[in-house]
């Protein structure tokens, strides 16, 4: 029951793109009517066109020709409308496809950065650029055949109800064969294309892991381990997708197989009724039933609307894979599409911030099982340079997170000039820090653009002038074409000078409070001793956190808080912490031990 109504709801949530275009729904409806009239006219005219020449019709020339006539203008008119109706719905799947991703994109953008953090990145591409695409491949091949299949059954039923409804009785209770055996069989179809795009999400965070890391896996001789992985999520994958095809390749044949025995019914009891309707001179009794003369021309009538009737349903049993695909795509893609976002808004305003920042029994953990953060409390003054320290896992950069609000406390309150954090709207906090990361973020855009990423209005003399400040308008000029140099795969841009370009770019923002994490790991003794000035200069009058493992960079911090084991164990001026005797003054001498 589950599964049928988490296919219901997928339905229901594709549908519901299609609003915003409805009058294309509505042309692709009017082109499918089109389509299916001149299909199942033409059957009706070479039907008396067979009864003429058999000496059933009035005038056998005039009959045969306008018949034939007509039947022409029926095909041309049913290309023409399945042309233009191919044309519609191709348009129709883009759009829903482009709104779909875009949907997906700007949630993924949106999201918590728990939940960036808890998914592979190769698994969230794979589902915004493949899955998307496998919901394109499987809506295209199945929604042109539903708008005609639909039409097509409901026509053809009232069509021979009218001509005999004894044999039109005889295929209806015929028909739901063939739907269970294809509802049999889709069932399966479905679990299995659910697991595939499961493994192939693995398999493509595998593949962006190992190529991300390759240095690594060569270094550690590691490349028969990373192989024999990608070969058993490979094997997963092949025995998975067998299973999908297997079954998906089963509903083709095993629909046309009833489908053929619902056209052999109709064939036999039509030939027996054309026999009877001729002894009995044109009109037919079945007991208290008393039918109209059934011709050979209605019977080749009939058995052109049987089958018909029927290729609608082995039309869809032909793209039931791509359809099945599609539904375990679009699950994982509205998984995306439906994430919470973060918490954004907020009533309270700091036009001008001065940098108090308190934190009062503060609670966080990033699973319940194992605690972290327990009642932390903490009152920084505006203005002061505050180092963070402790040893690895300790909770440095959690506490970090908890102060750009990446993640939300589980209990307590962090007041930003006695505001609460949570009062204030997110977009406007975000702008009261500056971050400069261990990790460097770089697009594939100008070096200009990049310094400028948070602050685009900033001019041309703005941005060298952060560049010289940063220490890298030298190697910026070196390159091919100095700030307009587009960073890509084969620009020669090392680790530390793209740490500087990072550092650049905080320095154009002008940021009331800065987050200094580890922010010269990758630049060398001489230019970090430079940067160290250059950072003088800028958190002069702001508040500042700098999250460091070589003390001897924070000796001159205004207040060290030492963490461990997600508590702060210890605060004060290094003077101070080095008179206790404690915990920081163990991890400066071993830092400096001889």
């Amino acid at each position: 029951m589950k599964k049928q109504s988490l296919k219901r709801d997928l339905t229901g949530r594709i549908l519901g793109y299609l609003r915003p275009y409805k009058w294309h729904v509505a042309a692709s409806l009017v082109l499918s009517l089109l389509y299916v009239g001149g299909v199942l006219v033409g059957p009706v005219l070479y039907g008396e066109a067979i009864d003429a020449m058999l000496g059933q019709g009035k005038v056998v020339f005039s009959t045969v020709f306008a018949a034939t006539a007509g039947f022409a203008g029926c095909v041309l008119v049913a290309a023409l409308a399945q042309k233009l109706l191919g044309n519609c719905v191709n348009a129709l799947c883009y759009r829903l496809v482009r709104d779909l991703r875009r949907d997906a994109f700007y949630s993924l953008t949106a999201a918590k950065v728990r939940y960036i953090d808890s998914h592979s990145q190769g698994d969230v591409m794979t589902r915004i650029v493949n899955d998307v695409d496998v919901i394109s491949d499987g809506l295209l091949q199945g929604a042109s055949q539903l708008f005609t299949g639909v039409m097509t059954i409901l026509v053809t039923l009232v069509v021979m109800f009218v001509v005999n409804y004894v044999i039109a009785l005889v295929v209806v209770v015929l028909t739901p064969l063939s739907l269970f055996v294809a509802a049999f069989i889709t069932k399966r179809t479905f679990r299995n294309f659910s697991k595939q795009v499961a493994v192939q999400g693995r398999l493509a965070a595998h593949t962006k892991e190992m190529i991300g890391g390759q240095k690594t896996v060569i270094l550690f001789n590691e490349e028969e381990y990373s192989c024999k992985k990608f070969d058993e999520i490979d094997a997963e994958l092949y025995e998975v997708g067998w299973r999908a095809q297997f079954f998906s390749a089963l509903t083709n044949p095993s629909t046309r197989f009833v489908n053929a025995v619902i056209y052999a019914a109709v064939g036999v009891l039509g030939a027996v009724f054309c026999i009877m309707s001729a002894e009995s001179g044109g009109v037919l009794s079945l007991g208290a039933l008393t039918l109209s003369g059934f011709t050979v021309g209605k019977l080749s009538v009939f058995l052109s609307y049987a089958n018909q009737y029927t290729k609608p349903f082995n039309e869809i049993s032909n793209v039931v894979t791509q359809l099945q695909n599609a539904f375990a795509s679009a699950a994982r893609v509205f998984e995306v599409v439906d994430e919470e976002g973060e918490r954004t808004e907020g009533d309270k305003h700091l036009p001008a911030v001065r940098g108090d920042i308190r934190i009062e029994h503060a609670c966080f953990s990033y699973n319940k099982e194992s605690k972290l953060i327990e009642d932390l409390n903490v009152s920084i003054k505006a203005g002061s340079k505050v180092a963070i320290v402790g040893p690895t896992g300790c909770g440095k950069t959690t506490l970090i997170n908890l102060l750009m609000r990446f993640y939300d406390l589980d209990a307590g309150h962090i007041y930003i000039d006695g505001v609460d954090a949570k009062d204030i709207p997110l977009d406007e906090y975000r702008k009261m820090f500056g971050m400069v990361l261990q990790e460097s973020f770089l697009a594939e855009e100008s070096i200009a653009w990049n310094i400028a990423y948070g602050n685009e209005h900033a001019s041309r003399d703005q941005i060298e002038a952060a560049a010289k400040a940063a220490y890298c308008d030298y190697f910026i000029r070196n390159t091919k074409n100095g700030y307009d140099t587009i960073l890509h795969g084969n620009t020669s841009i090392s680790q530390g000078e793209r740490q500087l370009l990072c550092i650049a770019r905080i320095m154009l923002t002008h940021p009331p409070m800065l987050i200094l994490d580890e922010a010269t790991s990758n630049i060398d003794t001489m230019t970090e001793m430079r940067i160290q000035k250059a950072f003088k200069k800028i958190m002069q009058g702001r508040t500042s956190f700098i999250v460091a493992h070589r003390l001897s960079t924070i000796l001159d911090a205004d207040l060290i808080l030492v963490m461990n084991k997600g508590a702060v164990v210890e605060q004060g001026t290094h003077a101070q912490l080095m008179e206790k005797q404690g915990f920081y003054c163990h991890l400066y001498n071993s830092q400096f031990a001889s």
